[in-house]
């Protein structure tokens, strides 16, 4: 392994960044090279000017695109340069770059082509933070663990690595985050993660998480996210199951005006109880159809997906 490229996508983080630089490795064994690339994400601060001075490649956006768009725009980066490994982390000092090393391990050993800490897979470092976000971190975790089918203690910590491998095969779309995203994309791909149990800083020192500042906002943003990873990822269980509780409350309506009519002999008032039923029951059924058809453009779009991974390799391959 020749190239390791260390991402710090970062928004308004002059306080941190430069002694977070500063603490990155110069040498991590078997890599000949470290490199470290500092994504401005629209900083209105000296981020970018301070990250410059302390020895960083920058990126800079001219506007605020967040924090899924500043990861892309660093992984298109690590690949242009042809970086054999990337290491994701944050510029507010919440992690410890002189962690680096074991996070990369797994991936240097070749167990797997991506890592992520986890902050909660040890209880023992479990680090200090509300409860809400303690319960909404195992929540997010426990869906996630469904969709890929392997049990995840922390889906949404950012300081992972990634193999070249990795990179070439990640594709996402999201601009809020990409922790969740990036979990299901490799591992509908034959990627799985490797969770590393690491210390974790539980809260800023300074500022606020641009993903975490606001609760309320934070948990809607992650229920739509989520919402939106089982239509895309699992849209037959998505629909089929809305679909089928369409159905059954159809049903449970049609039962009730049969039982009526048993009684009484007669439909009337709650005729139109029937009508309703019906109109759920064909509702229902639509609607699974949908799930049918969203499996397989689910299906086609990881063909796609496939035939733009050796594009990309193509592509990259022939630079280095």
């Amino acid at each position: 392994m020749k190239k390791l490229i260390i991402l710090i996508p970062a928004l308004n983080e002059e306080r941190t960044i430069v002694s977070v630089i500063q603490r990155i490795p110069k040498q991590i064994p078997p890599f000949e090279t470290v490199e470290i690339i500092v994504v401005d994400d629209g900083s209105s601060d000296q981020t970018a000017i301070l990250a410059r001075e302390a020895g960083a490649k920058v990126i800079k956006h001219q506007r605020n695109k967040g924090v899924g768009a500043a990861f892309r725009t660093g992984t298109a980066a690590a690949l242009e340069l042809n970086a054999d490994a990337m290491v994701n982390m944050d510029g507010d000092g919440q992690f410890d770059p002189l962690d680096i090393p074991k996070l990369l391990s797994p991936i240097i050993e070749k167990w797997t082509d991506f890592t992520t800490c986890s902050r909660f897979k040890d209880k023992t470092l479990t680090p200090k933070m509300p409860k809400a976000k303690l319960w909404g971190n195992a929540l997010v975790a426990n869906i996630i663990s469904f969709i890929i089918g392997k049990r995840i203690y922390d889906a949404s910590c950012g300081f992972r690595a990634y193999s070249r491998e990795a990179l070439l095969r990640l594709n996402l779309y999201g601009n809020f985050t990409y922790t969740h995203e990036s979990l299901i994309d490799l591992a509908y791909k034959g990627i799985e993660v490797e969770e590393v149990p690491l210390i974790v800083r539980g809260e800023r020192e300074f500022g606020q998480s641009r993903v975490a500042n606001n609760l309320w906002k934070y948990g809607y943003r992650t229920l739509k996210i989520i919402l939106k990873t089982l239509k895309d990822y699992k849209p037959f269980q998505f629909f089929g199951a809305l679909g089928l509780a369409i159905f059954i409350f159809g049903i449970i309506l049609e039962a009730a005006l049969l039982i009526y009519w048993l009684q009484t002999g007669s439909f009337s008032p709650f005729k139109f109880l029937g009508f309703i039923g019906g109109y759920l029951n064909a509702l229902g059924v639509l609607i699974i159809f949908f799930g049918l058809i969203g499996d397989t453009l689910l299906r086609i779009r990881l063909s796609q997906e496939n035939i733009l991974y050796y594009e990309k390799r193509k592509k990259h391959d022939h630079l280095v």
